[in-house]
């Protein structure tokens, strides 16, 4: 496998963690949400209003379902779980990484979900969306890292041995 995907919700760290694992793994680095953003010419949040939660769904699949590179850690949009093309894209050209943290340290590092890009059904609350998508992540996941109380280094040094162990 040559590409670390890292999945988890929205705040976890995927961007953080995946420019120094990236560093230390000798790998490029790439953001799936800012290629969206980079096709697109419009920020997350403006595609969601545009297009609706459903029709920036099938956008994202779309363009998860063609990232084509080799020696990258990825870090995904927090909804890119959704996407099955991509998500079975994904895992054929790597190692699928769950960042895990319990609900009530996301819910401290998130702010404005909207502002973030966030899609959120109508109604929905974060801890909605959290039982949501857990059981996505944890079916998707390779390596799940739990990183929680964590700092960075740790967490890179973690996801760098369990992934030189696969």
């Amino acid at each position: 496998m040559s590409n670390v995907i890292l999945i988890g919700m929205p705040g976890v760290g995927k961007s953080t963690v995946g420019v120094v694992l990236a560093k230390k793994l000798g790998y490029s680095f790439t953001d799936s949400d800012l290629v969206i953003q980079q096709e697109t010419g419009k920020l997350l949040h403006q595609l969601i209003e545009e297009k609706g939660e459903a029709g920036f769904l099938m956008l994202e699949n779309e363009i998860n379902a063609s990232l084509s590179m080799d020696h990258h850690v990825i870090a995904t949009g927090g909804s890119a779980v959704y996407g099955k093309e991509a998500m079975a894209h994904l895992r054929k050209t790597g190692c699928m990484v769950y960042l895990k943290l319990p609900y009530e340290e996301l819910k401290e590092r998130l702010g404005d979900l909207r502002e973030r890009g966030v899609v959120l059904k109508e109604g929905f609350t974060l801890y909605d969306l959290f039982e949501e998508r857990s059981p996505l992540y944890e079916k998707y996941a390779d390596i799940t890292v739990d990183c929680s109380d964590k700092q960075i280094r740790e967490i890179v040094e973690e996801i760098s041995k369990k992934y030189k162990e696969q």
